[in-house]
């Protein structure tokens, strides 16, 4: 059930989490040019309008369409929910998270029932003809059945927001929100169901106090500040400063939370905070004019409507309060896991969260195939952690001369003619839903691992005649012409070297905004780095990491870039300690020949040692040339 549960949450917040810059837009214009606003401006307020109605809805479904039935099912499902708008006065966002997905999948199981049965010459026809007729009967049945019942749903939902406020029940929201988070809920709790009430509630109002309750960074704030000053561990004493920039700044929540599992008790905090300031605001009056994403203090005050931004900044400093006062004694009195450790049960359950919980060991399916003519790497991008192991795992099997390819992917694209899908643990079920012919191989990291040698040596044996029969060799392609290399995907001033030991999150930030600062990623590009390292780690092996930002992220990529920090004390990734961290930001495959070469030389131990204690950028700079 829980499992359940946290798979659909993720699933709800995913069609909003794309659309928040779209959520934003409008709450600034309403918060600017509304006659209330900041600048008042009758014909500019009235675009706000027609992007709640129209544009917030279409752009939900959208994104629920696509993820379910790909680009067909995006423009399925958009069609669809202009009939969900027009059957009913209400706005539907909800309506959009419903429709979208429903789209998607009709339009998915109809290109199933005439895969392979469509004459030649009429694809695009048909193509065109079926997204045409269905999505208008999807039209139809959306202003007739869904846009009703919709209504029906959200009346009962902002009724029962109503009673809590009437009855001056709404605090204690606090007691279940907290928890949650901590649970990996919390993008669903606030975007799946606050945010739409929120919007509801800000159309007729001119703001919403459900915009407030998931996002304020107050609870979080306290408890870092408590650990900083009074944690006996040195460790976990000297992250919290850096955790409190990335939290209150970033607008990174997810990044108190492993301190809040190394002692449990320490949840009391939040809570009691969480409790205070939705109290705080409730008798005050208080509400955001659209939804807080990140839940940075910039972005809760940006939000905040004219002349209430002391009242916004007054119930985060009071939650803030609250959990640092509550949490102190906590820590003070009782003993606490190991940060790395409660880092490590925070990625199991964030990877539970998402639908990709870590087994117990390595589990492979089945024996290796037969025949096997392609090997994919996957990892949750596609962009770095498995670029470098398919590399270096070509390089190894080519004396073989066995004819298989070697690939890497994101492990929700498995070609569907992969044999062999080599991922890390935690993403397994992924891989086995993505690719669910191939035998799957879990392995703890990319570069050094006894499932990958294991591997190996079962193609060596059937390349010298054991076992199962190699594939045909493949025909030698034909040569051709060599690109030109490109100069500027790793430049002198990505290279830091002999910089001084700093925590995980410390490292990764300090990556990603060195590739900010060179002009590769906006800068938006930095927190998905950080989440795709909560995720799943990019620690790669034989002292390496190399982190990068979630596939979802992709579109902050400017241009190719890789950036290298040495840290000759090395930074701890769980158990292992990287010396040296490679900040990657991708287009195609722009930035894979220069993983291949960094590939090559870290297989090379000599080659390996120099790099990590190296102390000219130019001469790291020559050995990727």
């Amino acid at each position: 059930m829980k499992t359940a549960v946290q798979k659909f949450g993720k699933f709800l917040s995913a069609m909003v989490m794309p659309n928040i810059g779209a959520f934003i837009a409008w709450g600034l214009i309403t918060a600017l040019f509304i006659e209330a606003g900041w600048l008042p401006n009758e014909q500019l307020a009235s675009i706000q309008g027609p992007m709640l109605t129209y544009l917030l809805p279409i752009l939900i479904a959208y994104q629920g369409g696509k993820m379910v039935g790909g680009d067909r099912g995006a423009v399925m499902a958009a069609i669809a929910t202009v009939g969900v708008i027009c059957g009913t006065d209400a706005k539907m966002l909800i309506g959009g998270m419903l429709m979208g997905p429903f789209a998607g999948l009709v339009i998915k199981k109809f290109d199933q029932a005439v895969d392979g049965k469509i004459p030649a010459g009429f694809e695009m026809l048909i193509n065109n003809f079926s997204v045409g007729i269905i999505g208008m009967i999807l039209a139809i049945f959306g202003y007739y059945v869904i846009g009703p019942v919709m209504e029906g749903v959200l009346a009962f939902l902002s009724g029962g927001v109503g009673f809590l406020i009437d009855h001056k029940l709404l605090p204690l929201v606090g007691i279940f929100i907290e928890p949650a988070k901590v649970l990996f809920l919390n993008n669903a709790i606030n975007h799946g169901i606050f945010t739409p009430i929120g919007t509801e509630q800000a159309l007729e109002t001119g703001k919403s106090i459900m915009y407030m309750i998931e996002a304020n960074p107050g609870p979080g704030l306290g408890v870092l500040i408590a650990y900083w000053l009074f944690s006996k561990d040195k460790t976990t004493k000297s992250s919290a400063p850096g955790a409190i920039i990335i939290h209150f700044l970033g607008g990174i929540h997810e990044i108190y939370f492993p301190y809040v599992l190394m002692n449990p008790v320490v949840l009391i905090a939040p809570i009691c905070a969480s409790v205070v300031a939705i109290l705080f605001y409730s008798l005050m009056g208080a509400g955001l004019v659209g939804p807080s994403s990140p839940g940075s203090i910039i972005a809760f005050l940006a939000v905040a409507p004219k002349g209430e931004q002391i009242t916004v900044l007054l119930g985060v400093l009071i939650a803030a309060a609250v959990s640092f006062l509550v949490a102190s004694p906590i820590i003070k009195m009782s003993g606490a896991k190991n940060l790395e450790e409660a880092t490590s049960q925070m990625q199991n359950m964030k990877a539970e969260a998402k639908g990709t919980a870590a087994p117990s060991a390595p589990i492979n399916t089945g024996a290796i195939p037969g025949v096997v003519k392609k090997i994919v790497f996957s990892c949750d991008a596609g962009m770095g952690s498995s670029a470098m192991g398919a590399t270096k795992f070509r390089n190894r099997i080519k004396p073989l001369n066995l004819g298989i390819t070697v690939i890497n992917t994101s492990v929700d694209n498995v070609p569907s003619d992969a044999d062999i899908v080599v991922c890390q643990e935690v993403l397994q079920e992924r891989a086995k839903a993505s690719g669910p012919q191939a035998h799957i191989i879990t392995i703890g990291n990319f570069l050094a691992d006894p499932n990958l040698d294991a591997l190996y040596k079962t193609l060596e044996q059937r390349a010298n005649g054991g076992g199962a029969a190699p594939a045909p060799a493949a025909p030698a392609p034909a040569a051709e012409p060599a690109k030109p290399a490109k100069t500027d995907v790793i430049i002198k001033e990505g290279i830091k070297t002999g910089l001084p030991s700093v925590t995980k999150e410390e490292a990764i930030q300090a990556a990603g905004e060195l590739l900010h600062k060179l002009g590769y990623v906006n800068e938006s590009y930095i927190p998905a780095m950080q989440e795709r390292e909560r995720t799943v780690s990019t620690y790669m092996g034989l002292g390496v990491a190399i982190p990068h930002g979630t596939a979802e992220a992709k579109g902050e990529v400017k241009k190719t870039g890789i950036v290298m920090l040495q840290y000759p004390d090395g930074v701890s990734f769980g158990e292992e300690k990287a010396y040296l961290v490679f900040g990657i930001a991708g287009i195609g495959d722009e930035h894979l020949d220069l993983l291949a070469k960094i590939g090559g030389i870290i297989e090379e131990e000599a080659q390996l040692e120099k790099l990590k204690t190296v102390t000219s950028p130019e001469e790291v700079l020559a050995m990727f040339q």
